[in-house]
Formats: C-alpha cells, sequence, structure tokens
C-alpha cells in the first residue's frame, strides 16, 4: 500500500476516491504539512499501491480492514482526518469504529450511502456507466468533475496508475459497491456510522463545493447530522467541482489550517 508522507507532528489523513489516488492532494500536502504530518495513502487497486486483478477481490470490507491494518501499522493516533467521495465512505466508518485515534473531522464531498435514499440521476448514469464500459477513460472522467480545464500533464498523471484496462479492477469495483438497498453489503456499517456521528463532539468542519452533481446535496445533510459541525459558519468552496482538491486545493488546505489550530487544545 503506497502513501506520502510529508512534514511533521500530529497526523493529518487525506483520504482519496474514485478514481483517483494521493495525486489529487499534491496541491494541498506542502500547505498541511506547516501543520503536521501528512500522510496520503493509495487504496488498494489505486494509484502507486498494488492493484489485484480480479473484481471479486475487492469489497467495501477489504478496503476498510486495510484501512484499519495502515492507522495500526503507522499507530497513527490523534489523528485529523480529511475524507472526499470514497474516501469518506471508508472514512468516517473507521474513525465511527475507532472514535479514539481521531482528533477531528474534515467532510469534503462525500456521503453516507445506506441503500434507503434515491440516489441521484448523476450518479445512477455514473453507475451504470462504470459497469458497462470496457475500460475507464480515467483522465476524462476527472476532467468532466472539475470545473477547472486540466492541463494534459495532470490528465496523464490520473491516468499513470492504469496502463490498460487490466489495472482497472479497482476503480472499475468502488462505484458497485455503494449500498443500492438496505440489505447491500456496508449499508449497516453506513447505519452505524450516521449514528455515531450523530453524538460526535469533537471538532468536525464541512467544506463542499458549489459544483457537484452527484454530492453536492449532501453539504446540508452533513451539516444536519454532526452536533459538532451545525454551530459552525457554513464554509462553500465556490467554483468547484466534484473533485473540489483540484479545483481549489490550496484554499481548501489554508480552511484546514484554520480549523486545526481553531481547534487545537
Amino acid at each position: 500500500m503506497h502513501y506520502v508522507d510529508e512534514g511533521h507532528g500530529r497526523p493529518i489523513l487525506c483520504l482519496h476516491g474514485e478514481p483517483t489516488w494521493s495525486f489529487l492532494y499534491r496541491k494541498m500536502i506542502p500547505i498541511l504539512a506547516k501543520a503536521g504530518r501528512v500522510i496520503a495513502p493509495d487504496w488498494l487497486g489505486f494509484g502507486k499501491s498494488d492493484k489485484f486483478a480480479e473484481l471479486e477481490a475487492y469489497s467495501f470490507q477489504m478496503h476498510r480492514d486495510t484501512l484499519v491494518a495502515f492507522m495500526e501499522a503507522l499507530d497513527l493516533q490523534d489523528i485529523t482526518l480529511v475524507v472526499q467521495d470514497w474516501g469518506g465512505l471508508l472514512g468516517l466508518r473507521v474513525a465511527a469504529e475507532m472514535p479514539d485515534r481521531f482528533a477531528r473531522l474534515v467532510i469534503l464531498n462525500t456521503f453516507l450511502p445506506t441503500g434507503e435514499e434515491r440516489p441521484s440521476p448523476a450518479y445512477r448514469a455514473w453507475r451504470m456507466f462504470v459497469k458497462t464500459a470496457p475500460e475507464l477513460p480515467i483522465g476524462r472522467i476527472v476532467q468532466q468533475a472539475t470545473v477547472s480545464e486540466l492541463p494534459p500533464k495532470v490528465l496523464r498523471g490520473y491516468e499513470a496508475p492504469f496502463p490498460d484496462a487490466s489495472y482497472q479492477a479497482g476503480a472499475k469495483t468502488l462505484p458497485l459497491l455503494v449500498p443500492m438497498s438496505p440489505d447491500d453489503p456496508g449499508a449497516e456499517a453506513m447505519r452505524h456510522t450516521r449514528q455515531v456521528l450523530r453524538h460526535w463532539q469533537k471538532p468536525a468542519v464541512v467544506l463542499f463545493s458549489d459544483q457537484d452533481p452527484i454530492l453536492g446535496e449532501a453539504r446540508d445533510f452533513f451539516r444536519e447530522l454532526i452536533p459538532a459541525v451545525r454551530g459552525r459558519p457554513e464554509i462553500v468552496i465556490r467554483a468547484a467541482g466534484h473533485y473540489l482538491q483540484e479545483d481549489k486545493g490550496e484554499e481548501i488546505a489554508s480552511h484546514i489550517l484554520d480549523f486545526i489550530r481553531e481547534t487545537e487544545q
């Protein structure tokens, strides 16, 4: 399991989503390293991490267990957790299961699906595309979900971990692991995560973008769910899409620095 490790001090754990990798945090890492030790792993099947070739090797539980093993191997404590997309489904789940390891939560565009809400039309279309496409056009996917025009070298950066379709089993699996009914694997874990976050008293902040057709509406969900968020001024990242770290990475990192300094004990 590959990870970026920069800076010193208390850990700031940055978790990416689908179909990106730690490269997504490259604008934020140098800034966040001023406040602590920034750790940005690549999920198995993504980035520079090993990749199973079989779709069946990937599961919600496997990714959860990998994250827990990673945290234990590095003995991460007092964590500032930064999550986006699938980083939220996995990271917030582990925070709910192991709250003593976490100091604060930074929630970017993500959700906690239990299979009880009807997914957005944009997400249903995305899921069907992933299910039927013989190969995922990774660069085009990232570009379509950002507001800024990405230069060719950045698109190549997102495409680099996937030389051909045989490397994409992990990327093709994650969207299909999102619980679509209350009995799907992972749905009960998401319900438990919601329940824990309803009583979460440690510092938490929500930093959602204004132009995410897939998960944008979840901003209000998290603000209403987590008591520690309700009393905070709302911060919306303007002119940013689903991959807001790409559009506004430096701005987001600055907000996170302010949040850490404000909530340090």
